[in-house]
């Protein structure tokens, strides 16, 4: 019946036909053809004879052919461009289907003429056409003749049912066109209204580019009702299917196992109780996996008893937690500090079994912190394998759900190790550019409850009045990390368009007001040092989307503005340091990386005082973080290379004006050199990078590079190796001269028509909201600060020309 009342276009017609629509007698000429056969014609598809021969269920795309492989990266746009150039056609399709009824140019256009000449106006109804009199039925109405007669307006002949099918088309086209103008009416509309929204993009990719909400909840998924009935059926599943599979993580009846090996020797309680005492004050002030309350009595029981009753599990998460606090202790860096970190570290992974078949919270917060450790210390790779065994411990405990029954604190610490396990996958993929873990469909789990330990009992969660319930920084950082996902894949694109570097914008304003009002970079109050590693988080995200647009392939418009935005963000963050009283205590490895990020585009923009600012903050940070000393060695090869950049370009100038400041530094902005020093570690990503793709061209022995560099192995584990944790050989690491000299050639790059007044020392004693002198952050202009020389804007190309022997200048003689 269902297929039956399809014939029957009208649906006030109540006799419908009972012969089939695909009827012999219906000419196939005078048939609407199936819309494949028009876009093949314009689109270049092609029109088998069998294409149609096996259909798809309603809703669900075809597959590909077996032997089809998957599109390349470089596909990506293309695809993306060809549903644009699809959508586009729809109204000249429309328009000419409308008009002509056929495609130009496609075979079976002359027997589309022929149904255009039979249908020389609107169809007529049964009556009508048995009367031969004017009918003026439409689709919601009855005719005038079939009204005054008190008959039924019908339309069921053979005839009839063709026109009106014809008809039908028509009428849907219009109404296509009617919507798609509805709906740029108010994509237009609501792009005035919040000025973020792209216009060029559909609403499924908007959806993609728009962060979530600060504070909003991660989508639930639907599960089944309980069924109390089925104990049994439990009991029997519980019993029957060990060795087969395993319950989930929340229905699981297992027991921590008990400590049946060799005890470790424990470090001596002193020493025990000042390393947590710094591991509280570093890195649970950013991710709080632990009730410390709890765990501190743990550790007392542990020294009281002997031997120990923990299990390995909770062992390893011990010396992990002292690892992690003598990483961030507050003590001067030594040779005996350098190995600490890394006995300690070699120690919870004894205790670890790599074999085991069963997973714990103790055992996934343990290899949680051992991938933070391994990060701190330069080891991004090994610190990824361990993050990749916490994500998936993690994701076999079902962290990243909200099910199960829990008690008030192991909920809770379940809801802080997952979200920490995600702040760490989505920065540590975006760092070494590789691709997410975790999915954020599949995570569904609450946001943290905003409570330090101490509020946290057994019997619920207690905040007495007047206190602060909420002392660490989990909550905000979360807030900027999940913004990750849509941040990576709208850098697929060539470039970030204004409207989405807007939205970005927009929302990292937001978070920024989650902080502390000190947070903020236009306070004059000084800052704790604690809040520096937490606010790296969402500096660090606003300088890579900015500086996403360096590439070539974008305007020059947008490179210039590319290079303000980030040295913006780079004022901010000399202004946060120059309110800090020690930059240095609880200095995180992506701090630092941050901090040489900004110092770069200081030096490029000629903030030299900014800069030094910066480079005075990376020196008191030095042996705490491995990597510290590698960016260095890098600033120091930058500034010699500006310095020969700055001798080039103001010779050209010279020739053709009187040398202006501000005209050097937008040509020194335009070095396509330049550009690609600044970028960084930009260049280490497998898509983003642009100085590499022209290596295969060149010789073996240029595209190899020079030998050496502390990159090979050694022999030696990496955990105690200089070389390794910091990529530099012992050759390597002196030659650059340290902050002394660093120090003393930027001061070198101000010239005799700049300024140059020496910044203070960092005050020594600012308490953590006293007022106190900030760094005033230049305001930047709407307009480009390098857009004012219509000269350098007129010419496209990278720099300026120089003389022909300053054009063989090498690294390595500028060195």
């Amino acid at each position: 019946m269902a297929a039956e009342s399809s014939h029957n276009p009208y649906a006030r017609s109540p006799n419908p036909s009972t012969r089939s629509y695909d009827s012999s007698s219906v000419s196939s000429a005078t048939s609407p053809r199936p819309p494949s056969r028009y876009l093949g014609g314009l689109l270049g598809t092609s029109s088998r004879p069998n294409a149609a021969s096996s259909p798809q269920p309603i809703g669900m795309p075809s597959l590909p052919p077996v032997n089809q492989s998957f599109p390349p990266y470089s596909s990506i746009s293309t695809s993306v461009m060809g549903r644009e150039s699809l959508a586009s056609t729809d109204s000249v399709m429309s328009a000419q289907l409308s008009g002509h009824g056929h495609m130009p140019g496609t075979p079976g256009s002359q027997g589309q003429k022929r149904a255009y000449r039979q249908r020389r106006k609107d169809p007529s109804c049964d009556a009508c056409r048995e009367r031969k009199v004017k009918c003026d039925a439409t689709e919601t109405t009855s005719c005038s003749e079939c009204s005054s007669r008190n008959v039924k307006c019908q339309f069921t002949k053979e005839t009839n049912r063709r026109m009106s099918s014809i008809k039908q088309v028509q009428d849907l086209e219009k109404q296509i066109e009617r919507v798609k103008r509805d709906n740029a009416t108010l994509r237009r509309i609501l792009g005035e209204r919040e000025g973020a929204v792209d216009m060029d993009m559909d609403s499924g990719d908007r959806h993609l580019m728009r962060p979530p909400s600060i504070g909003s909840e991660p989508k639930s998924r639907r599960r089944h009702q309980p069924n109390l009935e089925l104990a049994r059926v439990r009991a029997n599943v519980r019993s029957f299917s060990k060795g087969i599979w395993k319950p989930p993580a929340t229905n699981r009846h297992t027991s921590s196992p008990v400590f049946d090996c060799n005890t470790p020797e424990l470090p001596p309680r002193p020493i025990v109780d000042r390393l947590m005492h710094s591991y509280c004050n570093s890195a649970h002030t950013m991710f709080p996996i632990l009730h410390m309350p709890t765990f501190q009595a743990m550790v007392d029981e542990l020294y009281r008893s002997a031997p120990p009753r923990v299990s390995s599990g909770w062992m390893s998460l011990f010396f992990a937690v002292l690892a992690t606090g003598s990483l961030f202790s507050p003590e001067t860096p030594t040779t005996a500090t350098f190995y600490r970190p890394a006995e300690l570290l070699e120690t919870a992974r004894k205790m670890m079994d790599p074999w085991s078949n069963h997973n714990t919270l103790d055992t996934v917060r343990a290899l949680l912190l051992t991938a933070i450790c391994l990060g701190e210390m330069n080891l991004k790779l090994a610190a990824w394998n361990w993050l990749g065994s916490a994500v998936r411990a993690g994701q076999d405990l079902g962290l990243y759900a909200e099910v199960g029954s829990w008690s008030v604190i192991e909920g809770e610490m379940r809801r802080r190790t997952w979200w920490a396990i995600y702040i760490l996958d989505r920065t540590t993929a975006t760092e070494m550019g590789r691709p997410f873990s975790i999915d954020d469909a599949d995570c569904e789990v609450s946001l943290p409850a905003a409570v330090d330990d101490q509020y946290l009992r057994e019997d619920g969660m207690r905040v007495p009045s007047g206190v602060e319930p909420l002392t660490h920084s989990l909550l905000a950082v979360i807030h900027v990390v999940r913004s990750y996902t849509c941040l990576v894949r709208s850098m697929d694109a060539t470039a970030l368009s204004a409207a989405q570097l807007s939205t970005f914008d927009t929302h990292f304003k937001k978070c920024l007001s989650t902080f502390p009002p000190a947070c903020d970079p236009s306070s004059t109050v000084g800052l704790a040092s604690h809040f520096l590693a937490p606010l790296a988080y969402l500096f660090h995200a606003r300088l890579l989307v900015h500086r996403h647009n360096l590439s070539p392939s974008c305007s020059p418009e947008a490179r210039f503005a590319a290079v303000e935005n980030c040295t913006h963000v780079a004022l901010e963050t000399a202004s946060l340091l120059s309110r800090t009283k020690s930059p240095a205590e609880g200095s995180t490895a992506l701090l630092t990386t941050h901090i040489f990020r900004s110092t770069l585009f200081l030096l490029l923009t000629g903030y030299l005082d900014h800069a030094l600012t910066c480079i005075r903050a990376l020196a008191t940070i030095d042996a705490r973080r491995d990597i510290t000393l590698s960016c260095g060695r890098y600033l120091a090869f930058f500034v010699s290379t500006l310095v020969a950049k700055r001798a080039e370009h103001a010779s050209y100038l010279s020739r053709q004006a009187s040398v202006d400041h501000s005209a050097l530094l937008m040509s020194l902005a335009r070095d396509e050199e330049l550009l690609a020093y600044v970028s960084a570690d930009q260049q280490a990503s497998l898509h983003g990078s642009w100085v590499w793709v022209a290596a295969e061209r060149e010789s073996p022995q240029l595209a190899a590079g020079p030998v050496g560099g502390g990159a090979g192995g050694t022999g030696e584990n990496g955990l105690f190796s200089s070389e390794l944790r910091t990529g530099l050989s012992e050759e390597e690491r002196r030659e650059w001269g340290g902050w002394g000299r660093l120090e003393s050639a930027v001061r070198s790059l101000g010239s005799p028509s700049t300024a140059w007044t020496p910044l203070p020392p960092p005050p020594q004693s600012i308490k953590s909201e006293s007022p106190t002198a900030a760094m005033e952050v230049p305001r930047l202009s709407d307009a480009p600060r390098y857009g004012a020389d219509p000269r350098v804007m007129a010419s496209p190309s990278a720099a300026p020309p120089v003389k022909r022997g300053a054009e063989r200048i090498s690294i390595a003689n500028i060195i």
